[in-house]
């Protein structure tokens, strides 16, 4: 069975001893625990601060923040080994905002995980910050961890728009669902193309969802062979992805999007449907890392 297990890489947790912080190490955990790989736990606190060596009125003040960081840290490792103790985990304090530090730590892993809001090492930032800025800039594929349903779901979520980066997107929901042994559920949000903008026409026999599915069928062409145990589900649906997806994440245990795409999505810079859903999801959410179309 083929699964997104990468030799030698980790996944990467950002908490910072909010209640977020603490289910996204939990979810990192167990899907550090399927996946086989090893846990970096990481927590950022001031540049500053990090060094033994500061002197003056600050040296108190920054070894409160080190030992407040090893509290956390300490505290997360706690409830992660309590969840899944074959996992082997490590810690890390990392220096600065946490977003670019984060973003660094995650360059030799495959998945960095971050809840979608927070307090301690996070203070001081709006709601989802931290989410939308390693999202925007991480080296891998992220999870943002906005609620953890309170009982598992039996199905995986993915949104595809018909775009070349669908190809990434549905190999890591493929993998994923492989992984889990859970039913893939394929969603396609489009509007009609007789809806004006400009464009001349349709002709009247012309069946725009006949194309829509036509062009599912498509991109899921060959991935029934390589994974002949995953249920594939189908949904085709006129509408904004925005609210389709939403609607769908609320029976999903994941949901996963790519970080650039086409169709409903073209002209929307980076993080336009990913802020929504990060406001709209009802599960944990996976943005696939891929590249920005040209143009």
């Amino acid at each position: 069975m083929e699964g997104p297990e990468k030799e030698g890489l980790m996944i990467v947790v950002g908490v910072d001893g909010s209640d977020a912080g603490m289910e996204a190490a939990c979810w990192a955990a167990r899907e550090a625990g399927l996946r086989g790989v090893p846990l970096r736990i990481a927590n950022a606190i001031p540049a500053w601060a990090c060094s033994t060596a500061q002197q003056g009125a600050y040296t108190k003040v920054a070894a409160w923040m080190r030992d407040g960081a090893a509290a956390v840290l300490g505290a997360a490792t706690e409830r992660v080994l309590a969840q899944a103790p074959r996992v082997p985990v490590d810690t890390a304090i990392l220096a600065g905002d946490p977003r670019p530090a984060l973003v660094e730590a995650a360059v030799d892993a495959d998945l960095l995980v971050v809840g979608n809001h927070g307090l301690g090492g996070f203070r001081g930032l709006l709601l989802g910050s931290v989410a939308y800025g390693v999202a925007g800039h991480a080296p891998c594929d992220v999870v943002v961890v906005r609620e953890v349903p309170s009982a598992p779901r039996p199905e995986i979520v993915v949104g595809i728009d018909g775009s070349p980066a669908c190809a990434k997107v549905l190999d890591f929901a493929f993998a994923e669902a492989a992984l889990r042994g859970t039913t893939l559920r394929v969603v396609h949000a489009y509007s009609s193309l007789n809806a004006g903008g400009g464009l001349a026409p349709l002709p009247d026999d012309f069946d725009d969802e006949k194309a829509e599915v036509r062009m599912v069928r498509e991109a899921l062409a060959g991935r029934r062979e390589r994974y002949p145990d995953v249920k594939i589900v189908e949904e085709v649906v006129r509408g904004h992805p925005v609210d389709v997806l939403g609607q769908a994440s609320a029976n999903a245990d994941l949901l996963v999007i790519g970080s650039q795409g086409a169709g409903e999505f073209r002209g929307l810079v980076f993080g336009s449907v990913c802020q929504a859903m990060l406001q709209h999801a009802t599960c944990p959410m996976v943005v696939v890392r891929v590249p920005a179309p040209p143009g």
